[in-house]
């Protein structure tokens, strides 16, 4: 039986269901709750919000979401579990680091960072016993910075040593994803372990089947209404379906990279639904429809979210 550890306690994989594989409750700072919760406006109200959107999730199918919230993205795991307790949905919280390294790493050895990630998977977050499940990494349009390389170092020796996964945000317009890989590579760390998110920001199948040549999965985890950066979603599902019928479908996962309370964008965070107002069940009731359409069955859709978390989380 293999395990992944939940904000709940250990996770049979076996019973992840449906997982949405990047996903985000709440986007921010670290420590800009707690220093200034104004931003948050009426917290109550907010957790209201999230728990409701939880909710719809679960009524509508969704099981498992794996939260890439890190410490400088504003993770509040406290808040996780209490979410996770009140609605159901199993989540899956990260250790890691996100694009704002904090300078207090800058000149630390990739081993001391790692043991740092390793404690939070192997005894808990901020002495709550709430293990982290993944380990989340993250290089934008820049590439590989000299700080990015130390946490994507320290991220494949603390995954060596407590036997969890790497997911990664990245910049496929620039092929970010190859840098990722090389680190990892130059590691010895074992690149099916390994998940390249935000993919589907590129409609470079050169690319993307380089990738999948090197044996890591893809995260094609953008799909909402719109997107920061690259296709529509209709472009996107284009992509995915040139993948599916290439026969990568079994390496490809889909999710929203969607936050319910994202205050770095709105002085309301409530607004993120207005431009996005499917929430975490767009690709059930947009992507996947349009799937079916373009000549994909749906035993390939349900491996996407179903079958292949499993494989990717369990071995």
């Amino acid at each position: 039986m293999a395990t992944v550890n939940s904000v709940l306690g250990p996770l049979d994989t076996a019973e992840l269901g449906f997982t949405l594989t990047h996903e985000h409750v709440v986007t921010a700072s670290a420590g800009i709750l707690q220093t200034y919760p104004e931003l948050y406006g009426d917290f109550d109200r907010l957790t209201e919000q999230a728990a409701a959107t939880l909710t719809e999730a679960r009524e509508g199918g969704v099981q498992t979401i794996i939260d890439l919230t890190t410490l400088d993205l504003g993770r509040n795991i406290r808040f996780l579990a209490d979410l996770s307790r009140r609605t159901g949905v199993n989540i899956i919280a990260a250790t890691g680091i996100w694009r704002d390294i904090p300078r207090a790493l800058w000149n630390r050895s990739p081993d001391e960072i790692a043991a740092l990630f390793a404690r939070e998977i192997e005894r808990g977050i901020e002495g709550t016993g709430i293990k982290a499940g993944i380990i989340k990494v993250a290089n934008d349009a820049e590439g590989v910075t000299r700080e990015g390389e130390l946490i994507l170092r320290a991220a494949a020796r603390a995954a060596k040593r407590s036997g969890v996964r790497i997911s990664t945000h990245t910049y496929a317009p620039h092929r970010v994803g190859e840098q990722q890989v090389a680190i990892f590579e130059d590691e010895g760390f074992d690149l099916n372990r390994v998940y390249i998110g935000h993919s589907n920001d590129s409609t470079d199948l050169d690319y993307l089947h380089g990738l999948l040549r090197k044996g890591v999965w893809l995260g094609l985890d953008r799909y909402q209404s719109s997107a920061p950066v690259g296709p529509d979603w209709e472009g996107r599902a284009a992509t995915l379906v040139a993948l599916i019928k290439a026969g990568a479908g079994d390496r490809l996962m889909v999710s929203h990279d969607w936050s319910v309370l994202g205050v770095s964008r709105t002085s309301d965070p409530l607004a993120s639904r207005g431009h996005n107002p499917d929430g975490w069940l767009f690709a059930k009731r947009k992507l996947f429809p349009r799937l079916r359409e373009l000549g994909i069955s749906q035993e390939q859709i349900d491996r996407l979210n179903i079958d292949n978390p499993r494989r990717f989380l369990g071995g």
